[in-house]
């Protein structure tokens, strides 16, 4: 496409009318966005009367938050887990041995008792379900349900809260 005389002053006055160079092309047609930026380029034409975009709204002003006291309630004392569950005594084995690792089976309990580098290290081999690596008093004790997080809120969180309310109603 050629850029004819007719085409370049309707160029010139749609571009100081403040359309976009994607305008322009829809309305003369037949040339592209990036066409219409390169020919504005190589004419030299200035700036334009009024903005392309229209003006976006102004920003609004965030309400101040107030950050209520919070009395900090001092968490319960957990008891251990192995205090709640009774866990049985290691099972021995036929022979009158305990579970070794050598000795171990898929359907025997894996919960290790004692202190590896002893002697008298062993597992528990009680039978455990299907699937399973422990048996029921031991699984129990493994697989605790997930506590919910509790946040913890003090003095200085508050004072934090309330310095960034400011510097955000500030800027």
């Amino acid at each position: 496409m050629a850029w004819t005389d007719e085409r370049v002053e309707q160029l010139k006055t749609l571009w100081s009318e403040g359309l976009s160079a994607s305008q322009i092309a829809k309305k003369i047609g037949g040339v592209t966005r990036n066409a219409v930026i390169g020919k504005v380029h190589r004419l030299g034409l200035s700036g334009r009367a009024a903005p392309s975009r229209p003006l976006s709204r102004p920003a609004r002003t965030p309400k101040p938050r107030v950050a209520a006291p919070v009395k900090a309630k001092a968490p319960a004392p957990r008891k251990p887990v192995e205090a709640l569950v009774k866990a049985p005594d290691p099972e021995p084995l036929p022979n009158g041995e305990f579970a070794t690792v050598l000795t171990l089976k898929d359907s025997m309990c894996k919960w290790p008792l004692g202190d590896p580098s002893s002697g008298d290290f062993r597992f528990c081999g009680h039978r455990s379900k299907p699937g399973d690596a422990y048996c029921e008093a031991h699984a129990q004790i493994a697989y605790q349900p997930q506590q919910k997080r509790k946040r913890k809120v003090t003095d200085a969180n508050a004072a934090l809260d309330a310095v960034q309310a400011t510097r955000r109603m500030n800027f």
